[in-house]
């Protein structure tokens, strides 16, 4: 007996039913007769033959018929469903970590609920990052702007950043 091993990444193998046919596109083709049928009893007039209903019942089985189409080995109804997730997803990703779902979540400490009443009460300083005099935010200026510094901007292996300059003797 010979036995074949199939590999873990080939998880999309589609059985075939009929013929040629999966079971998608077998259920892509019988869906027509459904609808036909619910067409043909619930409108105008009831259980009888008219024109529009079968251009319709005809227009939806054409529909059916198309999608059912393979190509390349996928569904063309595989093929739309892929095309409209990809056109309907969000064309920029906008990443905030204030979220409120879980702001507590990254704090190293975990807070008493009673500690957490007394700091809502107290008013919040705001604190303003370490700034340098206009003097020496001119001389940093001045020496990353001179050719002879050698100024670089190098990262880290932990996403850290590092600024080097060659010292200048003036």
């Amino acid at each position: 007996m010979k036995m074949t091993v199939v590999p873990a990444q080939v998880t999309t193998v589609e059985d075939r039913i009929i013929g040629n046919l999966g079971f998608s596109q077998i259920l892509l083709l019988i869906i027509p007769v459904f609808a036909a049928a619910g067409i043909f009893l619930l409108l105008p007039p009831f259980t009888g033959g008219a024109l529009y209903k079968y251009i319709f019942m005809g227009v939806v089985a054409l529909l059916f018929g198309l999608l059912s189409i393979r190509i390349k080995g996928k569904i063309l109804a595989s093929w739309l469903v892929t095309i409209l997730r990809y056109n309907l997803r969000p064309k920029y990703y906008l990443f905030n970590k204030n979220v409120t779902t879980g702001p507590d979540e990254y704090h190293g400490k975990a807070v008493a609920p009673e500690a957490k009443e007394a700091t809502e009460k107290k008013p919040v300083k705001k604190t303003s990052l370490n700034q340098l005099d206009i003097p020496t935010t001119a001389r940093i200026l001045a020496t990353i702007e001179n050719p002879a510094t050698n100024f670089r901007l190098e990262t880290g292996k932990k996403g850290n950043l590092h600024v080097r300059f060659t010292e200048i003797e003036d």
